[in-house]
This record gives structure tokens, sequence and C-alpha cells, in this order.
């Protein structure tokens, strides 16, 4: 790191991506992260930071385009924070994430397991069902620039649904009209933080303004504002959020129009939605998902299935068709209220709900001696605990169906998995978020017999080789 210096200009070529969408070039041994290019690339690029053990650049000229780069539709990449590989054409940008997933099974999972394939978006625009529009202090409505909270004024957003950039323009139109304030975070002062929209299937629309008050000023005109923008909306609220720091959304809402809630359908099923409830974000690509780890789980009608993590009971009911049972758990109570009125709702008579965090749950279960079949797991970002792990393992099922938003968690759990008798026996990696650098992945995991002397060696050799 010592030859590279801040300022400099360096030619090299463009090995790969990082997990953020940055091209990775090499100098002298050294890591370089370039954005804005693409796999295969000769550049010249200038040493913006250099750090412990990489370096940050920026680029400065192309010697010869790669033909996978592509010309942005969007007139705001590189400047919105929201997409990371809009310079790519789409199928350069689907073989970076399931390389991505593929290095996260063998770096840090310690497994030589193959992702299968990785199944791309049909339409990668438009896909969003939900939008959150960060205000900035000015009053205006956007979404943040690259690793910042200032709020780029953006009214056209390729992956946001149309009815979703109509319904944040007439709550910005609304508060232009009646001098409605933009919450400040550096003061804490002002009332309008976000604007959070949810569309169906169908184009009906919910949307909720979030505020750093129990009120604000003329509301009847904001539910006034939003339906002349988006007919189809079924309801206006407000969402009440007073605590300093990033989070959206608050514990109080209102309704100020109609209903608070949306319904939608999903793999045939149809669910109520209401503001906080989790649901993934590109409808079609859920199907896709959900499909694959139905496959993965093997079911014959005869099994248990724990899903953990289940939310509104997504997962949970649509196994619930092939298992003899099905349980979910979920810390939420409004969620789990809803997969309770979701299962009424589809007429599944072999699901029950469980409102606990899932390692209580899980260790619950299995000091109750429960033994599911197949166990599937939808965590957050940060993954299992060790504790999850372990109660899963402990509850012995044949298969677990682990579906991972963040590939580098997975890997991680996946080697815990392995230390208890778990392998990974499949993998295959979904576009859920087409021009940003995240993916889904499905993995199964299956019972055997372990050797762990044999793990220590293979382990032992990795890291050698690393």
């Amino acid at each position: 790191m010592e030859k590279l210096k801040t300022g400099g200009v360096y030619t090299g070529t463009v090995e790969g991506y990082s997990s953020e969408g940055l091209g990775i070039v090499r100098l002298d041994g050294a890591v370089v992260f370039v954005p804005g290019t693409v796999r295969g690339e000769t550049v010249e690029l200038k040493i913006t930071r250099v750090m412990k053990t990489a370096a940050a650049g920026e680029l400065v000229r192309v010697h010869e385009p790669s033909p996978e780069r592509s010309e942005p539709e969007c007139p705001h990449f590189g400047v919105c924070g929201g997409c990371d590989f809009q310079h790519l054409t789409y199928t350069e940008e689907l073989w970076a994430k399931r390389q991505r997933v593929q290095d996260a099974l063998e770096r840090l999972g310690g497994t030589d397991l193959q992702v299968e394939e990785i199944l791309g978006a049909r339409n990668p625009f438009r896909y969003r069902n939900k939008s959150q529009y960060p205000v900035g202090a000015d009053g205006t409505v956007g979404f943040y620039r690259a690793r910042s909270h200032q709020v780029v004024p953006i009214q056209r957003c390729l992956i946001q649904s149309e009815v979703s950039d109509k319904t944040a323009q007439a709550v910005r139109e609304w508060m232009r009209r009646y001098k409605i304030s933009a919450y400040d975070e550096t003061t804490g002062k002002g009332l309008v933080r976000h604007i959070y929209v949810r569309v169906n299937r169908v184009g009906q629309s919910l949307c909720c303004v979030v505020a750093n008050s129990r009120q604000v000023p003329r509301e009847p005109e904001l539910a006034a504002y939003v339906c002349a923008a988006a007919p189809s909306t079924v309801g206006v609220v407000l969402n009440t959020n007073t605590r300093r720091g990033n989070v959206i959304l608050g514990d109080r809402y209102r309704t100020l129009w109609g209903q608070d809630f949306l319904m939608d359908t999903l793999c045939g099923l149809e669910f109520k939605l209401s503001v906080p409830s989790f649901y993934q974000v590109n409808r079609d690509q859920a199907e896709v998902l959900y499909h694959k780890a139905l496959e993965f789980a093997g079911l014959t009608g005869q099994e248990t299935v724990l899903d953990l993590y289940c939310g509104i009971g997504t997962i949970t009911l649509c196994m619930a068709d092939s298992a003899a049972r099905v349980l979910g758990a979920e810390i939420v109570p409004a969620a789990i209220d809803d997969a309770r009125e979701n299962a009424v709702r589809n007429h599944i008579d072999n699901a029950e709900f469980f409102c606990a965090d899932a390692a209580d749950i899980a260790a619950k279960l299995e000091r109750e001696g429960l033994r599911p079949d197949v166990i599937t797991v939808d965590p957050p970002r940060k993954g299992l605990s060790e504790e999850v792990v372990a109660s899963v393992a402990g509850m012995r099922p044949r298969r677990v169906v682990y579906v991972s938003c963040d590939p580098a968690t997975l890997g991680r759990d996946i080697k815990r998995f392995a230390g208890l008798g778990y392998r990974a026996v499949r993998a295959c990696a979904v576009d859920m978020f087409p021009a940003t650098c995240h993916v889904e992945t499905v993995v199964l995991l299956s019972k055997g017999e372990v050797d762990s002397k044999k793990i220590r060696v293979e382990f032992s050799l990795e890291d050698m080789d690393m």
C-alpha cells in the first residue's frame, strides 16, 4: 500500500466487483475499488483514499469500453445512491450477483458448493411495490445521495412504480401549497420526514406520511392531493415518529382517509398488508423465490414445516398446501395478527402462528420436543444468531431451507450449520433488486454425518490457500 499515493493516477484492469458493486482493480497487489467501471476494462483511475488494506479510486478514463458497458437510463445515476449497476448490461449485472454469492459460499461458508443459477427478472424496471422517499430539510423529495443523508430531488425513479412517484410528488405539492415544514434531522424540528407508498398488483396504493408530530396541518387537503394524483389510492395514513435517528417508521398510526391496509395477491394467495408489514418489494421475483424455496423443501404432503421470521406468513402459507402442518414464528405482533388473518382469508386450516423472538421460539419448541421435518428461515440482513442456528439444528429437521438477503451473513451461517451436521447441498440466486447490488439466495441444507477432523483439515487447507 505504500506505493499508492492519494491523488496519484494509475492504469489497471478491472477484475470483478465488490459486494457494493464497485469495480476491483489490483495495483501492485493492492485492491482498489473504483465505481462506474466494468469487468475486463483497462482504465485510468485516480486514488482518492488510501486505507490499511485497500484503496478507493475514481474513474478518469476508460481505454476501451467493455461490450457489457451500458448507458444508464436514469439521469440521476451516480448522484442518487439507490442504484449501483445501471452502467452494466443486465447480463453482466446477473454475473456480478451470482459471483458475489459464489464467493461468499466459498470464502465465508467454507464450501465448494456451486450456485446452480441466478434467476433474473423479466422486467428490471418499475418493480418496487414499496417506496420510501426521504424529505430534505428544505422540502426536497427524492432519494439520498450515495453514502450521505443529502436528499437528491427526483420526480421519476425507474425502479419505483409510477403510482408511487405521483403520490410522492402530490405530497410535495401539498407541503409547498400550505407551507408544511419538513423535518430537519440536525435540529429535530419540522414536520414531514418520509413519504411511504405501497402499491399492489392491480395498481391500488396506500400512502403513509411520516411526521415528527401526531398531527399535521391541512390533513383533509393532504388526502385530497394524494387521491387526485393517484385515484386508485385506498387509504392515507399518518405515522408519528418523534425519535432522532434514521429509523423511518414510528409506532403510532392514524388513518386520515380510507383504510390503513392494502390487499395483494402472491403465489395465488391473498395477503393483507399494513404499513409496517414485511413483504418482498418485488412481487414477481418473490414468486420465483418462493417457488424455489418450495422446490428445495421437497414436501410430499406429510411433513411438519417450521417457518422462522415468517412476517405476515407469506412463505408459511405458500407451503401449507404441500405440507401436513405449518408453523410460523415472528417477533412483530401486528405481523402475526396479519398472518393469522391471512390464513383464515385463504381458507388454510393447517397453519399456526407464534409471536416470539426466533431464538426464543426455536429453543422453546426444541424443549417441547417438536421435530419438524423442514425448517425455513428468512432472517433480516444480519442473519441468524448462533443460538438460533443451534436450536434449529437441535430440532434435527431433515432439511433446512435458508432464504437470505445478504450473502456474507449467509456464508457465515452456513459454516455454523456445517459444524452442527448440516451441509449445504443446493444454492440458487434470485435477482430481487435489479439495478442494485443486492441479491437474494436460497440454500438447501441437509442433515448428514459429520467428521469433525475432516472438516478441520479442509478449513485449514482453505486458509493456507488464501
